[in-house]
């Protein structure tokens, strides 16, 4: 279990200082996938790197297991260490070694018997599928293939924990999503308790069990994530939680579409698919439609833009898509 009590770190810079984190608290349980996000410059990052005493802060207590790291010596916390990996947006892969010797690099250091390492790093790239790219360089990688021998280096010595400092920020939608899958089987095969810090939402939905939101170096927000999600507290969560999005203008004097129902399957998101495929935005005037046993009965009345190219597009998505229509004469 990690446990943060009245943390507190300042920078002092040649303008003043800063306080990147001011009286945190906050507790991580063992076996879950805890969440931590905010903005740029919230202090997420600093939080997570407090956790392993990778910065020290200026006050508070970081427990571990039941251990005050605040009060170890080098040689103390160097052996924590072991017990905490970590990865990073960046990789920081050894561009020299191959992914094998990346992988083995922490067990070299820790004098790991060299047959045992080899079993150990070949066991942990068949898991996160790159058993493969064992001869390989970092520079014939993707991203999303650096960031797994990233997550198979910091297995290497069997943390109980992992850190993932903004881990997918810099990798696309597919691959961010195998990513999360991976560490969701680590977290659940392996046991490992993880640690996410993100500004992304999505990720936070995806995988994480509880999320605290920081905003302007405070824990304002923490909870269960379906909780904070279903009802944020905070302005900041709010934000991240229910983005402002552009709306599309009013939909005026266009032609209008009666859909008709006449037993078709009441699962099918006919007027969802229509806006999504067309890329049209429609008025819903009028709609009387009930569901009998899955298949929809009645009809819905729609308003199209005045753009002829725009209403032209529906229609022809309707043609292909649902013929049981009729065009209204206003």
């Amino acid at each position: 279990m990690i446990e943060i009590k009245a943390l507190t770190k300042t920078f002092h810079t040649r303008t003043g200082t800063l306080t990147a984190l001011d009286n945190i608290n906050l507790s991580i349980h063992d076996g879950e996938i805890f969440g931590i996000i905010g903005l740029s410059g919230a202090g997420k990052s600093t939080l997570v790197r407090c956790i392993n005493l990778l910065e020290r802060p200026d006050a508070g207590e970081v427990w571990l297991d039941g251990r005050d790291l605040m009060k170890l010596s080098n040689r103390e916390l160097l052996e924590v260490r072991r017990g905490i990996g970590m990865i990073f947006q960046s990789y920081n892969l050894l561009e020299q070694r191959t992914v094998l010797r990346n992988v083995l690099f922490p067990l070299e250091i820790s004098h790991t018997p060299r047959d045992k390492a080899r079993e150990r790093a070949k066991e942990l790239l068949e898991l996160v599928g790159l058993a493969d790219k064992a001869d390989a360089y970092p520079s014939q990688l993707s991203g999303g293939q650096k960031q797994r021998v990233a997550i198979a280096r910091a297995l290497a010595t069997q943390p109980r924990y992992l850190l993932c400092d903004e881990a997918t920020s810099a990798l696309d939608p597919n691959t961010t999503a195998s990513i999360l899958e991976l560490l969701q089987v680590i977290n659940r095969t392996m046991g490992v308790t993880i640690v996410v810090i993100t500004h992304e939402m999505a990720v936070i939905d995806k995988i994480c069990h509880r999320v605290a939101v920081i905003d302007k170096s405070h824990i304002v927000e923490m909870g269960a994530v379906n909780e904070v999600f279903a009802n944020p507290q905070s302005d900041i969560a709010r934000e991240l939680i229910l983005p402002h999005v552009k709306t599309t203008a009013s939909v005026r004097g266009g032609p209008r579409v009666r859909l008709v129902f006449n037993g078709e399957s009441s699962y099918s998101p006919v007027v969802s698919n229509l806006v999504l495929e067309c890329g049209v935005p429609v008025n819903i005037l009028f709609a009387d439609t009930k569901d009998l046993d899955g298949k929809a009965f009645g009809h819905i009345l729609l308003e199209l833009p005045d753009d002829p190219r725009q209403s032209g597009r529906v229609i022809a998505w309707l043609d292909r898509n649902h013929p049981s229509y009729s065009l209204e004469v206003q």
